[in-house]
């Protein structure tokens, strides 16, 4: 298989399955409702309007400022990939950009469009492609589920400033774009002589 096939079947992999799953949920799930498979794994509906870990900024202009930022962003990653693709490199730095680039596209469709394809609902689930919807196009929000809050309790009191408080780890809700970023980074972390080469004096 070709590196470029390579990329292009994990962007589409990717991006269908990201796809996929939150539009199962969005469309089966009331808004904060959560399902434990175990534990330590919940499926925890809710939606993030701002970047990682729920972080917002500038109200609308912030959002959509947010939005073109990453569409730039993903512009950049295609010109990286590409000229990866070029080069003599193992075939897990071509999946970990892939994915990166995978996840970038998958929080921007959300963005983009679940604003305008599906309708917003307080109490019930959401429908997909309404016939009336209030949201507008780069207003959308990204849909998060994954919880893992694989140890609850108390700080020990000895640690400084956070002594006795309470703490959850891991306590961020995520979804399978941001965890096709994390693997990505991963991979390029692994293999960080070839996909960041230093060029020759």
């Amino acid at each position: 298989m070709s590196k470029k096939t390579l990329a292009i079947l994990t962007i589409l992999i990717a991006i269908i399955l990201d796809q996929v799953i939150k539009i199962y949920v969005k469309t089966n799930f009331v808004l904060g409702e959560e399902v434990k498979v175990f534990d330590w794994f919940i499926l925890h509906f809710t939606e993030n309007n701002g970047m990682a870990m729920g972080i917002e900024f500038g109200g609308k202009a912030g959002k959509l400022f947010l939005t073109l930022f990453r569409i730039v962003a993903v512009g950049a990653i295609i010109y990286w990939l590409s000229g990866t693709i070029k080069r003599k490199v193992h075939n897990a730095v071509i999946v970990g950009i892939s994915l990166i680039f995978s996840g970038a596209v998958g929080n921007i469709i959300d963005s983009i469009f679940y604003g305008v394809i599906f309708d917003h609902p307080t109490h019930t689930v959401a429908q997909l492609f309404p016939e009336t919807t209030d949201g507008k196009l780069f207003y959308g929000k990204v849909v998060d589920m994954f919880y893992f809050p694989i140890w609850k309790g108390d700080l020990p009191e000895w640690l400084p400033f956070v002594g006795g408080e309470p703490f959850t780890f891991f306590q961020y809700i995520f979804n399978p774009a941001d965890a096709f970023i994390t693997v990505g980074v991963v991979l390029l972390f692994i293999y960080s002589k070839q996909a960041f080469p230093k060029e020759e004096t």
